[in-house]
């Protein structure tokens, strides 16, 4: 009986200095993916959350882009925010200004992580910094492509989409002609990102003032004096001819492309999962075409959102969420995100790694946009838009072109009344965060 006794006292002594499990800590993420982006996502936290014992990633769908926004703004207001949100790039301004977020740079430095900044491929690095220092981590990076159905071209005579907007146009005109489909290109849903904008970046087209707004709330707009007033013209002469359609009720401009109805499409090149699961057709894709006198044609930018840091949290769940971003830039991560998604990886490094393994002999569409981001130095005109209230003047201008297809304007008067409609806006963000400054506080 004894030795039974002292048999359980040591069992219970070993046992107490052992103690407990430790605790995860748990961090939330809001996010704004759906459908089989969604699940990729949830993959990813899920590969984190597998990959150590410390730390939990709750992935957490509230909608689209929008909706997470007012969600976190309202979040915060009430002292209960996210530890991490994902953000469209037309939030970052908003973001920047908040006096809500912990810079991703500064938090991952002071947790001890190795993150080479530099290594992200420019138009990316440039975009999501402020003074040379990330500002949140880029996440979901795309640029838009040009996709083109194979067969249609090679019936009309054509290996491949011509490299200019004035090729390309005889191209689909003789499309057109010969009946070989029934409309040349489809009218993307945010031709706005993908047809004005990034056609302004590539082809060397100031959009605003300082530096399309990274120099400074005083920005303007001034696409109105720029080729878009021509590019506007182009694609209402196209609708007009029959040569571009807009989708109607019940269709996607994607769906129109993948039914083989229209014989091009410009969309991100995160379009990839779906058009590889959907499409009944021979496809292909290339660059985005640039003007005739435009040589060499610049980068595109980018469109997607980035992973923001937000205030008000401990010191340990702190230290999850630099585990978590630094988990998110590794190499190994990038190249596994890309090829789930098609979206681009964010770092140099990666991009070689998919090199180095021959992934894009088996995928070469999902070269293009990283070539295309990577063309190039960035300058003024094409490291990006940095614009307030970017979502209300987007707005503006997508009904004043749409105001063109309807035949109730002119492409000269709508750009004119788009831009004074936008930069009426940019004037009440930057009266609204006057004197404001970003944040660059530690947490």
């Amino acid at each position: 009986m004894g030795r039974k006794v002292a048999f359980i006292a040591a069992l219970f002594g070993a046992l107490a200095l052992v103690g407990p499990a430790q605790a995860r800590v748990e961090v939330q993420w809001w996010h704004a993916m759906s459908g089989v982006l969604g699940d990729r996502l949830n993959d990813l936290v899920e590969k984190f959350n597998k990959s150590q014992d410390k730390y939990t990633v709750v992935a957490v769908a509230k909608g689209n882009y929008d909706e997470v926004t007012n969600g976190v703004i309202a979040a915060y207001r009430a002292k209960r925010p996210p530890e991490m949100v994902q953000i469209a790039e037309r939030g970052y301004m908003t973001m920047l200004l908040s006096g809500a977020i912990v810079p991703v740079q500064d938090l991952v430095e002071q947790k001890g992580y190795k993150i080479d900044f530099s290594d992200f491929i420019k138009p990316v690095a440039s975009f999501w910094s402020y003074k040379g220092r990330m500002s949140a981590m880029p996440f979901n990076s795309s640029t838009p492509i040009f996709w083109y159905n194979k067969d249609h071209f090679q019936k009309a005579g054509f290996d491949k989409p011509a490299d200019t907007w004035q090729e390309l146009e005889k191209q689909l005109y003789t499309i057109k002609s010969k009946g070989i489909s029934e409309c040349g290109t489809v009218l993307p849903g945010d031709f706005y990102w993908s047809l004005l904008e990034n056609y302004s970046a590539i082809n060397n087209q100031p959009y605003g003032t300082l530096a399309n707004g990274f120099d400074g709330l005083g920005t303007e707009f001034v696409y109105n004096k720029t080729k878009v007033v021509s590019q506007v013209a182009r694609l209402k002469k196209w609708l007009d001819d029959g040569v571009m359609q807009i989708a109607g009720q019940g269709f996607s401009p994607e769906q129109l492309f993948t039914s083989g109805r229209c014989s091009t499409f410009v969309n991100s090149t995160a379009s990839h999962g779906n058009i590889e699961r959907n499409a009944t057709i021979n496809w292909s894709a290339t660059f985005l075409p640039h003007e005739s006198d435009i040589n060499p044609p610049l980068n595109s930018t980018i469109g997607g959102g980035a992973i923001w840091v937000m205030k008000g949290h401990t010191p340990e769940r702190y230290e999850a969420v630099a585990a978590f971003l630094d988990f998110v830039a590794q190499p190994e991560t990038q190249v596994w995100w890309h090829g789930a998604t098609g979206y681009v990886p964010a770092t140099n490094r990666a991009y070689a790694v998919a090199r180095e393994r021959g992934y894009y002999k088996d995928h070469p569409t999902r070269e293009i946009a990283v070539l295309q981001l990577s063309r190039g130095t960035p300058n003024e005109n094409s490291r990006g838009f940095r614009f307030g209230n970017f979502v209300q003047t987007m707005l503006a201008q997508r009904q004043e072109v749409e105001a063109v297809f309807a035949g109730q304007k002119q492409p000269q008067q709508a750009m004119d009344d788009a831009v004074k409609r936008g930069n009426e806006i940019l004037r009440q963000f930057e009266k609204l965060n006057a004197g404001k400054t970003p944040e660059t506080e530690r947490p």
